[in-house]
Parts: structure tokens; sequence; C-alpha cells
């Protein structure tokens, strides 16, 4: 591609979704043309899709859609728990059916990032300070309750999560804890109900007896588990809190604090934005080394040009460890980029445009139009 030539942005996407809007309206913002949309509805239909050479491709989330969600898991509750083992298979194949451009999304760290074992494991063997896991790494299946308790007793671990191997915004995933008397109890956004079945809710529950607990898992076992360490967490005015921080083309480029009264902090389910400034006094020295496990943390993943990282604050803020890398993690309407990054005053969005021309050697916007993109998502 000539630095000539006018950059040409493809998006497969969800064409409605506010992701793909804000994605069109920072390409628009930065005075670029308006990318080009292919809908994953047509991906997952079979038709294929090529691209030509000089098109950046960007993939975003397929969720969020109703017909999507019914030809990635088969059912037509998008509410629905069960199911990710056939979208992480299904979604898996319709990425890899996509040929030609320039990907900025590699299919391999895909299928990592979307199996928390193989994420897992992949950050450990690099060195990435990660929760103690006894099902990290490819080919560990867990069958049923039974087996997970199991699993924590032979680990030693009083308190862990209990995660969809291939699950996303907090879907199944349980906060498990034995208390001194020896009773199990778990903290879920699952509803169970009275016929068995599993959804999401936006409810943040707690089951105490174990014979449900051991339902819920029992259903969420053939999709795949993930079980690690409940690391306990700092707290940010008596709210426990950690940090998505999204890294684009090696760099930390935006953090937001998430704080919440339950051990599930996801916006989504209650949780809050917390002060960062007030972390990162917190965290005082330490906070360089913060945002270098994030960037080590992306590095596992080099040929997928922004993630969002989960960072897990230990009590005091004296060490951190990566909870989970997110390939759609950008999603963080209003924010700007960390004052001492390569964003400082960009939505995620403009960086990682920013970042594409920088690294594939096409003209940069103006920075004046840059910022001005910024600030019109705000």
């Amino acid at each position: 591609m000539s630095r000539d030539d006018p950059p040409r942005w493809v998006v497969v996407g969800n064409g409605a979704n506010r992701r793909v809007r804000m994605f069109a309206d920072a390409a628009r913002a930065a005075g670029l043309p308006r990318p080009r949309v292919v809908e994953w509805c047509a991906v997952l239909s079979g038709a294929g899709q090529d691209f030509a050479p000089d098109e950046l491709v960007r993939l975003d989330s397929p969720g969020e859609d109703p017909v999507v969600d019914e030809m990635l898991c088969g059912v037509k509750e998008p509410a629905q728990v069960e199911g990710s083992a056939r979208w992480y298979s299904a979604w898996l194949r319709a990425v890899r059916s996509l040929r030609g451009g320039i990907r900025l999304d590699d299919p391999d760290d895909l299928a990592a990032l979307f199996d928390k074992r193989l994420c897992h494991a992949r950050l450990a063997a690099r060195g990435v300070p990660v929760p103690d896991s006894p099902t990290s790494g490819a080919g560990i299946a867990v069958r049923d309750w039974s087996e997970v308790r199991a699993r924590l007793r032979a680990a030693g671990l009083p308190r862990a999560f209990v995660k969809l191997a291939h699950g996303s915004s907090a879907s199944g995933v349980l906060a498990v804890e034995t208390t001194a008397s020896g009773r199990v109890q778990a903290t879920t956004s699952v509803e169970l109900t009275s016929d068995g079945r599993l959804y999401n809710s936006l409810r943040v529950r707690k089951y105490t007896d174990e014979r449900e607990i051991a339902a819920i898992v029992d259903r969420l076992a053939p999709d795949g588990l993930h079980i690690e360490r409940w690391l306990p967490k700092a707290a940010l005015r008596g709210r426990s809190a950690d940090l998505r921080v999204v890294v684009v083309a090696g760099r930390a480029t935006h953090a937001v604090v998430r704080t919440a009264r339950t051990p599930l902090t996801n916006l989504h389910l209650g949780g809050a934005r917390g002060d960062l400034d007030e972390v990162r006094t917190r965290a005082g020295n330490r906070w360089a080394r913060a945002l270098s496990i994030c960037e080590q943390a992306a590095a596992c993943f080099p040929e997928t040009l922004c993630v969002g990282v989960d960072l897990l604050p230990a009590i005091g803020w004296r060490r951190f460890v990566v909870g989970e890398v997110n390939a759609f993690g950008d999603l963080l309407p209003g924010l700007t980029g960390l004052p001492e990054g390569p964003a400082a005053g960009l939505d995620t969005y403009t960086a990682q445009i920013l970042a594409a021309h920088r690294r594939y050697g096409l003209d940069v916007p103006p920075a004046r139009e840059l910022v001005s993109a910024g600030r019109h998502l705000r």
C-alpha cells in the first residue's frame, strides 16, 4: 500500500451495533472515508469474504445481535447461558473463512483469547503474573461439580472463580468459596430457573444451597470450564476494584477502574467506574509496573492490534496480576487516553486508527483532527 493511497478500512461486525457506529464516527472525524462494513450474518451464512490487499480489516464483536447469536449458538434466547462451546467453534470457523486484506486480528490469537484455559497457559508460559489455575492449557476437561470440588481441594483453593472457558461479560462466572464450617456458596449473575434452565441476569445473586450450585455447574461443564484462584483484590472507597487496560500496538493507552460490592466488577452488573487518579496515587511507583504487566500480556498476542487486559490489584495495591485478556475490550465510551501514553486525548477507536496508520506506513491524520475525533465520541 502506498502512502499516497487513501487507507481503506473494513469492519467485520454487526452494522447496527454501537461499536461499529463509534468506530465509523472516529474514522469520519479523523478525515477518513467511512469504513466498509461486512456483516457477521453474511460471513456466518457461508458466503465467504475476500478483502483487497490494501484494505485494513478490523474485526469487531459479533455480540448483541439476536440473529447472529442464534446462528452461533443455535438457540433463540440470547440470555441463555449454555451454548458457548458451539459459539466458539462456529465463530472461529467464520473468522478463518475470511481471506486477504491487512488483518488486525489474528485467528490464532483469537482462538486463545476466547478460550480462558489457552489464554491463561499462554500468559503463564511467558512469565505474565496470573492467578493459579488447575485447568490451564489445552485438553483440560472438567466434567461436573464433583470434579470441580475435587480440583479445588487438590489445589488448596477455598476461594476460586469457576468460569465458562468461552464466556464473556461475566456470563457463566461463579465466585465460589468454602466457609469455615465447610459450606459452599457461590456469587454469580447466572439465574437458575425452576425448570433447570440457566439465564444471564443483570442482578448478581448468591447461592448457598450446594445442590443449586451443582446444578448450575453440571449444566455449564459440557461447554468447558476454567478454574482459577480467587485473589483478594484491593479496595477503593469500600468497594472491590480492578482495572480494564486497553493496549494498542503494544502500548497501554487507556485505563478504567471498575468497582463493585460483589466479586464481579463488570459495569453492566452494577459495577461503577472508579477514580483513576486515586488508583495511581495509591499504586505510587508501582503504577508503571502495572502498565508494563498489561503490555507484557498483550505481547503474548503479537498479531492482534488491540486487546483489553483485566488487571487485578492485590490488597494494598502492592502487586498486580492479569485475570483475562479480551479481544474486544475497547468499548469504553467517553474515555480518553492516559496522559503519559501515545493516545493522550484520544478515544480507543481513534487510537487504533492512528496506530494502524503508523504500523503500515500510511499518512497519519493531523493531531488536531485526531483529538477532535476523540472529543466527538464523548
